[in-house]
């Protein structure tokens, strides 16, 4: 509990603006083909795989805002080193640094991957990197409340997408989600296990806790966010559940997009070019964050200023988009990734909660024994 850095008060946020960082950061890249990776395991009951993602969410969330009030205004970098000691404790900083590079560096290659595949196919990788990188460093070096404020922005001026899926639903047919709960509990768990790299990015939470103004109230927001985001992702599987046929599901790899491919307007014919431009605004504060998480742990270890990281931290990125190029490659990081984040993001939280409170108690005993001595 020593560990804590002092907090300056014009870097501390309302603790209403913490549905808006939880939210945006779990809506990103995961959202346009997550469907058919959770059907494999789940089939037409897949809705159900991501009913009980979400309600994990919730229990790991739990854990950690229990754990977080523990410390008061500590994070999880400062709290693993009063835990586990200085050494272990770095050790488990370095590798939750690591986690936040590549969870970073996995929604900035899947999206140009996004764009070279739906719009510019002829555009060049180090291109849209760099692009995309002078953007996020420019957000980052705003700090903390610019990364906030466009997570604000782009959870409000994204509003507007989650009613086109309206549109497919002239062409669906409700018996596609019948009959119910016809593949085992098992399956149902593996495709919610499928769920973990598209609904990660709110463990963001045990960073950004001690920058809350009104603590007491983060609870209350940060399960708000989990459960809209919740909604959307089942909505979008339903819908899809419903419009594609199990053959053409399982073939379409970005089942979201295509779904936005048939929507039309008399002044917009292509409506999926708009989603797919639209969504780096849905993406930044992901990417923005994962940048600013890793920094808080970076200085928990060596010093260093913002502006030297931030340029390491991208060109790593820059070079890293380079070197995993195809599509067979970026399969194989999502899916290390997510099997990587199950246990950080959902595992570990829980375990980290029974220890502090372990602890809390061993510690609060032995003061009593302390005082009656």
């Amino acid at each position: 509990m020593n560990n804590t850095i002092q907090l300056s008060p014009k870097d501390m946020i309302n603790a209403y603006l913490l549905f808006f960082v939880v939210h945006s950061t779990q809506i990103g890249v995961g959202v346009h083909g997550f469907q058919r990776i959770v059907y494999q395991d789940a089939k037409h009951d897949a809705w159900i795989s991501v009913l009980l993602a979400g309600l994990a969410t919730h229990i790991v969330a739990f854990c950690m805002i229990k754990t977080l009030e523990v410390y008061g205004s500590n994070d999880l970098y400062g709290i693993q080193q009063d835990v586990y000691g200085k050494w272990i404790g770095n050790f488990l900083n370095a590798i939750y640094i690591l986690y936040c590079f590549v969870a970073f560096f996995s929604v900035l290659r899947n999206y140009i991957e996004v764009i070279q595949a739906w719009i510019f196919p002829g555009i060049s990788t180090w291109f849209l990197s760099i692009t995309l990188l002078l953007i996020i460093m420019y957000a980052f070096t705003g700090g903390l409340r610019v990364m906030v404020g466009i997570s604000f922005f782009s959870v409000i001026l994204a509003v507007w997408i989650i009613p086109m899926l309206v549109f497919p639903l002239k062409f669906s047919t409700m018996d596609s989600l019948f009959p119910i709960l016809e593949v085992n509990i098992i399956s149902l768990l593996k495709g919610a296990h499928s769920m973990t790299f598209t609904i990660i990015g709110f463990e963001i939470l045990n960073i950004i806790y001690p920058f809350i103004k009104d603590k007491k109230k983060a609870s209350k927001y940060t399960h708000l966010a989990l459960l809209s985001t919740t909604f959307i992702y089942l909505s979008i599987m339903l819908v899809s559940i419903m419009y594609y046929t199990e053959g053409k599901l399982l073939k379409t790899v970005w089942a979201t997009l295509t779904l936005f491919s048939f929507i039309s307007f008399p002044f917009m014919e292509r409506f999926e070019f708009v989603a797919v431009c639209f969504w780096m605004l849905i993406i930044l504060p992901n990417l923005c964050l994962y940048l600013w998480a890793a920094y808080r742990g970076m200085i928990r270890l060596v010093k260093v200023s913002s502006i030297k990281f931030v340029w390491i931290f991208s060109i790593l990125a820059f070079f890293g988009t380079l070197m995993v190029q195809t599509r067979p490659q970026i399969n194989t990081m999502n899916t290390y990734l997510g099997k990587a984040a199950f246990y950080i993001v959902f595992v570990y939280p829980v375990l980290l909660y029974l220890i502090t409170m372990l602890k809390k108690k061993f510690t609060s005993q032995k003061e009593q024994n302390n005082e009656k001595l």
